[in-house]
């Protein structure tokens, strides 16, 4: 499953700060959510768009903290079944960071659609481009595609791309961990 080519990026992009910058629990174990600029930056490539490879600063990396932990809310909101909370709080992070559809170009690349304003700095930029492309996908058919992870003692989000749309877990190790638990939980029944 695709979004398109650009949100699809945003997306994962947005799922990628989320499960870097929001305190909780990753794996079975505490996760605070400290991530570094570099740390940051390379996940956010995944994106592909400008800003990408960009080291942020320190004050950057710590505004996109606070609106990760708004973005978070739309995902909990999608997973709780409560589609109008999630929807309304995508709207307002599109309305806070200023989320607009302007057409840019960056050196010799191609005209391109961006979410914010061209001169929008780095933590706003990439949360008006994120909270655009998860506003995208609440307003489709494939909403419910945005969730929480069901394994114990895990918080992170997840976009599901997956075909038939039936994606449990942020990672193939909590879906192990998972499958693990209840084979030993098999094992032990009389």
């Amino acid at each position: 499953m695709d979004f398109d080519s650009h949100m699809s990026g945003v997306v994962e992009a947005a799922v990628r700060a989320v499960n870097l910058l929001v305190p909780g629990e990753r794996g079975g174990r505490p996760h605070d959510g400290s991530a570094e600029a570099a740390e940051l930056a390379g996940a956010l490539a995944v994106a592909g768009r400008q800003y990408a490879h960009e080291r942020p600063a320190p004050e950057e990396v710590e505004e996109l903290r606070g609106l990760a932990r708004r973005m978070y809310r739309v995902f909990a909101e999608v997973e709780a079944g409560d589609m109008d909370a999630a929807c309304e709080a995508a709207n307002a992070l599109m309305s806070d960071t200023g989320a607009m559809p302007v057409l840019a170009r960056h050196s010799d690349e191609p005209w391109h659609l961006h979410f914010h304003a061209i001169d929008a700095p780095w933590a706003v930029g990439w949360a008006a481009a994120m909270a655009t492309g998860l506003a995208v996908v609440l307003g489709s058919a494939s909403a419910e595609r945005l969730g929480l992870c069901s394994a114990q003692r895990c918080d992170r989000v997840f976009a599901d791309t997956s075909r038939n749309g039936t994606r449990r877990f942020c990672s193939t190790a909590c879906q192990n961990r998972t499958k693990a638990a209840a084979f030993r939980a098999r094992r032990r029944e009389p």
